[in-house]
C-alpha cells in the first residue's frame, strides 16, 4: 500500500467525491438521530456532532474517505449519565473524552492497532455488519399507546415494496451506469415516487424535526471541580476507547478496501480535536461509522472532499433544507443500510471456517457474537485475549532440547524456541537433575529468553542441578539474553 500525496487527498474525481459525500449525509441523518435517541437527547445534538464531526475529521484526519459521526457505541456508552446528571455533563464528558483521544494520538499510541490479529477484524466487521442489518428492524415497528407493534396489513407490504426497490436500484444501478452513486439515486428515486404516489409510508421527519440554527459556542455548565472530574472521568475514558477502537478498526479496513496506507496517529489526533468541539458547540461525541464508511467508500468517496461534503450538507439540512430531507421515506433508507450490512459481511469468513486453525475460527465466531450482545470494545479484547492465550499456548509446546551426549560423564543440551512464562513448566521438564550425567552443558544459542519467568526458570534449575550434586553451565548465550541474566542478578558459574 502508499501513502497518499496532497493532491491526491484532495483532487482527484471532484464530481463523484461530492456526489458521494451527499450520498453519505443522507444516510448519516437517520442513524445519528437515532443514536440521539438512544442516548436520551435532543436528536439536534446528534446532527451537530455529526456535521463537526465528519467535517473537521475529514479535513485534518489521517485517513481520507473514511467518515466519522455520532456512533452508536458512545451513544449506550453515554445512557447512564445523561438519566443521571443530564446533558451538560455529557457535553463535558464529550470535551474530556476528546482531550484523552488526543493526547492518544499525541503519544503515537495509534500504532497499538497492529496488535489486533486480522481474525479479530473479521469477527469485528461481521459483527457490526449484523448489528447494522438488526438496527434496520426498528424501522418496521410503529408507536401505539401500549408500545411499540410491528406493522401489519398495507403499511408492511408499501414498506417492504419501498425496501426492496431501494435495494433493487442500488444493486442494478451500477450495471447500466457509474456515473452516479446508485445509493444516491436510489433514495432520491424512491422519495420521488413516495411523493408522486401519495404512498402512507413513515419518514424521516416521523422520526425528529431536524429543523435548527447554527450552533453556538458555549462551555459545558457545570461546576469545574473535583467531583464533577470523579462524574465524568470514568465514562470519558470509556467514550475514548470505545471511540479510538472503532476508529482505527475502520481506518484499518479502509486502508485495505483503497489500497492506500492513512496515518493513525494523525486520525486520533483530529478524533480528539473535533470531539472536544463537538462537546464546546453542543454537539454529541463521536468516532468513525463503518456503515456511512463502506456507503462513501462505495459511492467512489476516496478524497477529503466526500467528507467535508457530507459533514457540511448534514448542516445545510439542519438550517435550511429540513422540508425537503424530512419528506425522504425511512424505507429508502433501510434499503441502503441494508444493502451496507450485506456488503460490509466477509461473506469469505464462512467458507474459511473450516480451513483456518480451529483457535482462529473460535476468535472470529467469538468476536461476531460478542460484538452483537455486548459491544465493541468488549467483544476486541476477548478476541485480543483468546488469540494471545493460543499463540502462547502454542509457542511454549516449540521449545525442545537437542541431546549429545559427550562422553561417560558429559551430556549437551542444545535449546530450541522462546522461553517465556508460558513454557518455564515444559523447560523444567527437558531436564532430570537427579538422574542425569554429572556434567551438563546448556547451550543456549538457540533459545530466546523473554520475561521475569525465564529468568527464575534459569535460578530454579541452576538450583536443581546444585541440590543433586551435579555440574551445570549455561554457554553461548545471545548479549541480550546474557545481558537480561546478568541484570536480574543470576550468576552462570557452574552450579
Amino acid at each position: 500500500m502508499k501513502s497518499q500525496t496532497l493532491r491526491e487527498q484532495w483532487l482527484p474525481n471532484l464530481p463523484g467525491n461530492v456526489l458521494a459525500g451527499l450520498t453519505t449525509a443522507f444516510a448519516l441523518v437517520p442513524e445519528c438521530i437515532a443514536f440521539a435517541l438512544v442516548a436520551q437527547v435532543n436528536p439536534l445534538m446528534g446532527l451537530y456532532g455529526a456535521f463537526i464531526l465528519c467535517a473537521l475529521t475529514a479535513i485534518f484526519g489521517g485517513r481520507p474517505g473514511m467518515i466519522s459521526g455520532a456512533a452508536g457505541s458512545m451513544a449506550v456508552v453515554i445512557v447512564a449519565l445523561v438519566v443521571q446528571h443530564g446533558v451538560q455533563y455529557l457535553l463535558a464528558t464529550v470535551v474530556l473524552g476528546g482531550v484523552l483521544m488526543m493526547l492518544f494520538g499525541l503519544l503515537r499510541l495509534g500504532k497499538l492497532i497492529r496488535m489486533v490479529p486480522h481474525p479479530v477484524m473479521i469477527g469485528f466487521v461481521n459483527g457490526l455488519a449484523i448489528i447494522i442489518a438488526m438496527a434496520q428492524l426498528e424501522h418496521f415497528k410503529r408507536a401505539t399507546p401500549q408500545g411499540e407493534v410491528w406493522l401489519q396489513g398495507a403499511p408492511l407490504v408499501i414498506m417492504c415494496a419501498l425496501v426492496a426497490l431501494t435495494m433493487l436500484i442500488v444493486y442494478g444501478l451500477p450495471r447500466l451506469t457509474k456515473a452516479v452513486p446508485p445509493a444516491l439515486v436510489a433514495i432520491v428515486g424512491v422519495g420521488l415516487l413516495s411523493q408522486a404516489l401519495h404512498l402512507p409510508t413513515r419518514t424521516l421527519g416521523d422520526m425528529a424535526h431536524i429543523a435548527g440554527t447554527l450552533p453556538s459556542l458555549h462551555l459545558p455548565q457545570v461546576p469545574f471541580d473535583l467531583e464533577t472530574l470523579r462524574i465524568v472521568l470514568p465514562y470519558a475514558a470509556l467514550m475514548a476507547m470505545v471511540g479510538l477502537l472503532e476508529t482505527l478498526l475502520t481506518f484499518n479496513l479502509t486502508d485495505e478496501i483503497t489500497q492506500t496506507r492513512g496515518r493513525p496517529n494523525r486520525e486520533c489526533l483530529a478524533l480528539g480535536v473535533s470531539n472536544v468541539v463537538s462537546g464546546m458547540f453542543g454537539g454529541m461525541g463521536g468516532c468513525a461509522m463503518i456503515g456511512q464508511t463502506m456507503i462513501n467508500l462505495s459511492s467512489g468517496g476516496r478524497s477529503r472532499v466526500s467528507g467535508a461534503t457530507a459533514g457540511i450538507m448534514i448542516l445545510l439540512f439542519v438550517l435550511c433544507l429540513s422540508p425537503l430531507i424530512e419528506r425522504i421515506p425511512l424505507a429508502a433508507l433501510v434499503g441502503v443500510m441494508f444493502v451496507v450490512a450485506q456488503q460490509t459481511f466477509a461473506w469469505g469468513s464462512l467458507r474459511v471456517l473450516g480451513k483456518v486453525p480451529r483457535n482462529d475460527a473460535l476468535v472470529i465466531v467469538a468476536v461476531t457474537v460478542i460484538t452483537v450482545f455486548t459491544d465493541l470494545a468488549v467483544a476486541v479484547m476477548c478476541g485480543i485475549v483468546i488469540a494471545a492465550l493460543n499463540f502462547a499456548w502454542q509457542h511454549a509446546r516449540e521449545i525442545r532440547a537437542d541431546v549429545q551426549e559427550s562422553g561417560d560423564d558429559a551430556r549437551t543440551y542444545v535449546l530450541h524456541g522462546t522461553l517465556f512464562f508460558a513454557s518455564t513448566a515444559h523447560f523444567q521438564d527437558l531436564f532430570q537433575p537427579l538422574t542425569d550425567v554429572y556434567r551438563v552443558v546448556v547451550d543456549c544459542r538457540h533459545l530466546h529468553v523473554a520475561d521475569h519467568s525465564a529468568i527464575v526458570a534459569f535460578e530454579a534449575l541452576r538450583e536443581r542441578y546444585r541440590t543433586s550434586g551435579r555440574s551445570l553451565r549455561f554457554v553461548n548465550l545471545s548479549p541480550r539474553n546474557l545481558h537480561l541474566l546478568e541484570r536480574a542478578g543470576v550468576s552462570l558459574v557452574e552450579a
